[in-house]
């Protein structure tokens, strides 16, 4: 399991029709990285986008799109993520693969007790920090989803913004591997939360974190905001 502190994180960037032996590459890759004793790994489905065909791609309801972005995201020790590049670098023949640094700022819960105002809302660029979270979808906290009561609490915080993705695959600390199934609306696939802002705004939300999770992931890593817009909202509407 991922521990505390300086991490790798491997993220791989794919075409869900993508194959390798026969199936697709991400599931391929799950396969491997469970044998390899990966502590953890996620896929996350996309729900539109392009290549570079320059083809825009985009989910419907009750139509199974099958030219959408598939990314898997592996955070471990570097000696660890080193140990599958190789196989890696043999099995993606299309797609993106991605090795940073990062932070592991949490694997396990502890309770804080905490309270925060909401401050007021700034733009954000140039050098800002990334904060991902990623809890099961069955968690919950005062009987709602635990993701949803996440992004709640940031928007209380006045975080700039926060985006939620569902993974389609993956398996945990507890090394059972779970797969998204027609028909199936709920089950113990990943949550990934992911949120962009300054490192001051970032740094309020963690204690709340700190008392929320109870198991998952808390990630926090460096990053440029290069272009930040935003719609304005009339109050009156909401």
């Amino acid at each position: 399991m991922v521990k505390q502190g300086s991490a790798k994180k491997l993220t791989i960037y794919l075409d869900e029709t993508d194959r390798f032996g026969g199936k697709p590459v991400y599931e391929a890759l799950l396969n491997l990285f469970h044998k390899k004793g990966i502590g953890g790994v996620s896929v996350f489905r996309g729900v539109a986008g392009y290549g570079g065909d320059g083809v825009f791609h985009t989910s419907k309801m009750l139509e199974l799109s099958t030219n959408l972005p598939v990314k898997l995201e592996i955070v471990d020790a570097e000696d660890v993520i080193n140990r599958i590049l190789p196989d890696v670098y043999q099995m993606v023949e299309k797609g993106l693969v991605e090795l940073s640094d990062t932070n592991v700022l949490k694997c396990s819960a502890k309770t804080v007790e905490t309270k925060r105002e909401v401050q007021q809302h700034m733009k954000l660029e140039g050098k800002a920090k990334m904060l991902r979270v990623i809890v099961s979808e069955d968690d919950k906290w005062e009987g709602e989803p635990l993701y949803e009561a996440i992004v709640k609490r940031f928007i209380l915080m006045d975080i700039a913004g926060a985006t939620v993705y569902k993974a389609v695959a993956g398996y945990g600390p507890h090394r059972r591997f779970h797969k998204k199934k027609t028909l199936t609306s709920t089950g113990e696939l990943p949550m990934l939360i992911t949120v962009i802002d300054s490192d001051e705004n970032i740094n309020k939300v963690l204690p709340i974190l700190d008392d929320m999770l109870k198991e998952g992931i808390v990630i926090l890593s460096d990053v440029t905001v290069v272009k930040y817009t935003h719609r304005d909202i009339d109050p009156e509407t909401i």
